[in-house]
């Protein structure tokens, strides 16, 4: 397959820096004591206010830019507020953060990197708020800011303007629909075939075949969306399969990731996260479970974090991880910055966050640290929320964490059932009721949708598939997909429909499995025996060598591909993957080595040319802070080749990785041995002789020895790597597997798997007609037009054999169908 990608991309940075002379401000009325509520203002917000906002803050505030979320551009702007929360608390200018930063009483002081605002412009924003920052003087005063309440109470219903939206969810987004967005009448629903797909896709992250698809579409059933949404969350298995991958992302959860600088590898919380999904454990105790893990089977490792080696900031302990964790994933708190300094973006303090830490730290009572200084300020475990409190039965670190989670499981606790609403709501439908899950204090575009999902999930029991089948039944999930904005705000969205959203990186994978039945592996479980031919080893220091099963793409690492698809590192909290297009992804999906062997080999697959699974001799990984050789000692009686094959499997440095076969001996019956160094000719790049005993090879690298004639019966040594092990755990951290075959290897299989499919792999098709049309419609949810058909039909069709199907032309094929828009985003 030849693709050629040209992508052009070209980036201008412009940096102004503007010197302005300030104008005497616009004089203020004289005015009455403000203390108490007047019936008409004196100050004008168009004619006194707005300039002076325009002149000192637009460059950060205005409609565009909206630093720290906050446009100063309008009077409706303003009396909005940005990611802090309100600037403006009209009556009490004393309160107000404009006049706090205006000051200089809180940090940053505004206008940045400027000179103050004269002692006559603050005196009169100071008035225009005392009297209640009213649009005119005879305007009344502003409503007070929205605020998100600690409690959670049910809303009542409206009725819907609309009889076919009749369920609670549909009546309250109808009464949005034609309040806020004026709708008059209602909107369509989408088709059948494209909720299907849009369903199997969120409910299991798969296609649905063809036949189910069909199936779906000609059953005359009122209540079919229902059944079919009921019947997919009723999976226990591939439910928790899927939303794998959501979790993992919002805990932190990655298997096997070690990173170069950490002190203690992280403890994987898989076993238990997967069970907890499978059972549908209840929200409250799944997060009571997290924060206070008592048993060897609870999930210990989300309060580990990542420990870091050497000095590190005082913000990062394990404990202030948890804390900033904990309030981000479970209550939309960001308290990153309030880690390490009170926040410049929200209302949360430094002893904020060392008050939440002390609930999971060492010792009850925990220092401040201001940008890792010490202050002469200590604080004992504090909730966010003060009327949430509960003191710990004692200073233990268990009795701690066990009042943690009764506090934030506090059935008064509504922000905990709320941030996970609309998580799950912003996962479904791409744009949450709040903004960001991470900042839920800002005013949600329904806070009624909002209270009202929230109290249905507490009424049954923090049942997590009850929500989502309550999202994924209603008319809102099921309308049209609307185009994505460039930028998620709060401010001026109006919702109208699911936003476009493209697949993630764990679905796009195992869409191929699903089309071609070639799937990515883990290593599972071990396998009785080893699968492949037998040998007879006197000596065998080595790995499986099998990878393990076909799985899910969440349970492989990640590889280039799906990194550049937005799966992501998880050394932190991800709330929510990047989504637009890259050039490393464009690169990745047009030229990447991957997908293109794995298309390959998924044609094959599907055309029966794929040959059967080639099984090493040998296999060893060196790896880790302190390597130690391996070695072996295999029969090669009566072999005419064997294949020395090495691989980097993740090194930090791989160009810096000097891998060796090691005194490496081939023995005939006689007893006569030959070192390898002796049978190998050494190119000086790829291939060195580093003295007699030692082979020092490449990674990637492939060795093949002709023993023909030989006679050679044994072959022994070691594997190894050369480098100085004073270099390896400081700055180099290697990640080498060996192999030996004995028969010519495929190098993008050398661990073929063992076991069967996540799913039943596809039949193989009857003809090109067949394929074609099964992959349409699982891909796409639809039959290719006349125009795509013969096309395609022509492009699997095999010249050289009339009536059989061409691996090459069919991995093309697949590849033109992965391509299209349709294919990669849910409508």
């Amino acid at each position: 397959m030849t693709r050629v990608c040209l992508v052009g991309v070209s980036l201008a940075w412009l940096a102004t820096t503007v010197i302005r002379a300030q104008a005497p401000a616009p004089a203020a009325a004289p005015s009455a004591p403000l203390g108490t509520a007047q019936s008409v203002g004196r100050i004008d917000y168009a004619t006194q206010i707005q300039p002076i906002l325009d002149e000192f803050c637009s460059d950060c505030h205005d409609g565009n830019t909206r630093k720290g979320g906050l446009s100063l551009a309008t009077y409706a702007d303003v009396l909005e507020g940005g990611r802090s929360g309100a600037i403006v608390r009209p009556g009490s200018s004393s309160t107000s953060l404009l006049i706090a930063r205006i000051d200089g009483s809180t940090d940053p002081v505004m206008p940045k990197d400027e000179d103050p605002l004269t002692p006559d412009r603050q005196a009169l924003l100071r008035a225009w708020i005392d009297e209640g920052a009213r649009q005119t003087p005879t305007s009344p005063p502003a409503p007070q800011p929205w605020e998100l309440p600690i409690t959670l109470v049910a809303p009542s219903v409206p009725a819907s303007p609309w009889p076919a939206w009749a369920r609670p969810v549909d009546r309250l987004v109808a009464d949005y629909l034609a309040r806020v967005a004026h709708r008059t009448t209602p909107p369509e629903v989408v088709s059948d075939a494209v909720f299907a797909r849009r369903a199997f896709l969120d409910a299991w992250g798969l296609l649905p075949d063809q036949a189910e698809l069909h199936a779906f579409v000609a059953d005359r059933r009122p209540d079919k969306r229902d059944r079919l949404v009921a019947r997919l969350l009723a999976d226990d298995e591939r439910y928790a399969e899927h939303w794998m991958t959501f979790w993992n992302d919002l805990l932190r959860n990655e298997d096997g990731v070690t990173y170069f600088s950490e002190q203690n590898g992280r403890r994987s919380i898989t076993p238990w996260l997967f069970d907890a999904l499978r059972r549908n454990m209840p929200y409250d105790r799944f997060v009571s479970a997290l924060l206070a893990p008592t048993g060897d089977e609870d999930p210990r490792g989300f309060l580990i974090g990542v420990n870091w080696r050497g000095e590190t900031s005082a913000a990062v302990t394990p404990w202030m991880q948890a804390s900033q964790n904990t309030a981000q994933v479970f209550l939309g708190v960001n308290m990153k910055c309030n880690a390490c300094h009170d926040s410049f973006v929200n209302k949360w303090k430094l002893k904020d966050a060392y008050g939440l830490a002390a609930f999971f730290s060492p010792e009850p009572k925990l220092r401040l640290y201001r940008c890792d200084v010490a202050r002469d300020e200590y604080t004992g475990p504090q909730f966010l929320f003060p009327g949430l409190q509960r003191a710990p039965r004692s200073d233990s670190l268990e009795d701690r964490r066990e009042a943690a989670a009764r506090i934030f499981t506090d059935p008064r606790n509504g922000r905990l059932p709320r941030t996970v609403v609309n998580r799950l709501w912003e996962r479904l439908l791409g744009h949450g009721i709040v903004a960001s899950s991470d900042e839920m204090d800002t005013r949600p575009w329904s806070p009624e949708l909002l209270d009202w999902l929230a109290s249905d999930f507490v009424a049954h029991g923090h049942d997590l598939r009850h929500l989502i089948a309550t999202i994924m039944t209603s008319r809102a999930y099921q309308l049209p997909a609307v185009p994505r904005a460039a930028e998620p705000v709060a401010k001026g969205y109006v919702f109208e429909g699911p936003e476009v959203r493209r697949l993630t990186a764990e679905q796009f994978a195992d869409a191929i499995g699903t089309l071609t039945g070639e799937w990515n592996t883990w290593p599972g479980p071990p396998a009785p025996g080893r699968p492949g031919p037998a040998s007879v080893a006197l000596r065998l220091d080595s790995d499986s060598p099998s990878s393990g099963v076909f799985g899910r793409e969440w349970r492989a690492a990640s590889n280039t591909l799906t990194r550049a698809l937005g799966r992501p590192i998880r050394d932190q909290v991800i709330s929510t993957r990047p989504d637009d297009a890259t050039t490393p992804q464009a690169l990745e999906l047009v030229n990447g080595e991957r997908l293109t062997a794995w298309l390959s080999r998924g044609a094959r697959r599907l055309t029966g040319a794929l040959d059967r699974p080639l099984y090493s001799r040998y296999n060893a990984t060196i790896a880790g802070r302190a390597p130690k050789p391996r070695g072996f000692d295999l029969d090669v009686t009566g072999l005419s080749a064997v294949w020395l094959v090495v691989q980097d499997t993740g090194s930090n440095e791989p160009e810096l990785v000097a891998p060796v076969w090691r005194e490496v001996f081939l023995e005939q019956a006689s007893g006569a041995s030959t070192r390898l160094t002796e049978l190998v000719t050494a190119d000086g790049t790829r291939v060195q002789h580093r003295g007699d005993a030692l082979l020092g090879v490449r990674a990637p690298s492939v060795v093949r020895l002709d023993l023909t004639g030989r006679g050679f019966v044994r072959m022994r040594g070691l594997v190894d790597i050369a480098n100085a092990r004073s270099e390896v755990g400081s700055t180099l951290n290697p990640s080498v597997r060996f192999f030996i075959f004995d028969s010519e290897p495929e190098l993008g299989d050398l661990l073929p798997p063992s076991g069967t499919a996540p799913i039943p792999p596809p039949a193989p098709p009857t003809s090109a007609r067949d394929l074609v049309d099964r992959v349409f419609w699982q891909a796409l949810g639809r039959a290719p037009s006349d125009r795509e058909r013969a096309l395609a039909e022509q492009a699997v069709a095999d010249p050289a054999r009339p009536g059989r199907l061409s691996p090459t032309g069919v991995a093309d094929f697949l590849w033109a169908v992965l391509m299209k828009p349709e294919f990669q985003l849910l409508f």
